[in-house]
């Protein structure tokens, strides 16, 4: 079982959970990353540390987000891995919380 990340990461792409991955699992896109279900050791060390709370166990994930399970699956193997924390989005804070942001999502 593997973690992924969800919804509200868009737009919104706080990095403070790629650090304490033990795997470097995460991948980073213009707005939003992900996480390698195939690299994900299902250690849990990341969700806590997502301020958005947009982490999720796979059998966690929240009704209408199971897309991003293969979405997760699929940008990870197009990103480039990210295994340091960065400065957030500018406009982050007026992101977090705004739903169905699927739309915004850049590739």
């Amino acid at each position: 079982m593997a973690f992924i990340v969800g919804e509200n990461c868009i737009k919104c792409k706080m990095t403070d959970c790629v650090e304490v991955c033990p795997v470097d699992c995460f991948y980073e896109g213009p707005n939003f990353l992900v996480i390698h279900p195939d690299e994900c050791i299902d250690c849990a060390l990341c969700e806590p540390e997502c301020p958005v709370e947009a982490i999720f166990a796979e059998d966690e994930i929240p009704e209408g987000q199971e897309n991003f399970l293969e979405l997760n699956a699929e940008l990870a193997d197009i990103w480039p891995n990210i295994t340091e924390q960065k400065d957030p989005l500018p406009d982050h804070k007026t992101w977090n919380g705004v739903p169905n942001k699927l739309k915004y999502l850049e590739r």
